[in-house]
């Protein structure tokens, strides 16, 4: 069974940093697209960060040069360091998963989601 699981979210002050964490089991992120996206209230789903099988990376332009993702295969967690955050960036995060390894266009290709994890950003 696949559980992806969250952490590292939380309150910061606009101009702050914050990294999340997404621990993954039951799946090999070595082979897997992995992804965070994010939803704020009234607003549609959003990727904003995708890692391939192959590490290639995107990123939404809102949050390119703030955002990075990564991975540790050691310990099967991906990440998402967040930099210069504001308060448009308020949202919940999750993490989502492809096995396949391809990164999709569309998230309804996503075969696994977190629970997600809250980030509140202030002025």
């Amino acid at each position: 069974q696949v559980r992806l699981v969250e952490s590292g979210g939380g309150s910061v002050q606009s101009g702050g940093s914050l990294r999340l964490s997404c621990a993954a089991s039951g799946l090999d992120v070595r082979r897997a697209c992995m992804s965070w996206l994010r939803q704020a209230p009234g607003k549609q789903r959003e990727e904003v960060a995708a890692i391939g099988r192959d590490g290639s990376t995107r990123y939404a332009d809102s949050v390119k040069g703030r955002f990075t993702i990564s991975q540790d295969n050691a310990v099967a967690t991906v990440y998402l360091q967040m930099n210069n955050l504001n308060v448009e960036d308020t949202a919940m995060y999750y993490c989502a998963a492809r096995a396949s390894g391809i990164c999709p266009n569309f998230q309804y290709n996503y075969n696994y989601w977190g629970q997600g994890t809250q980030v509140t950003v202030s002025s």
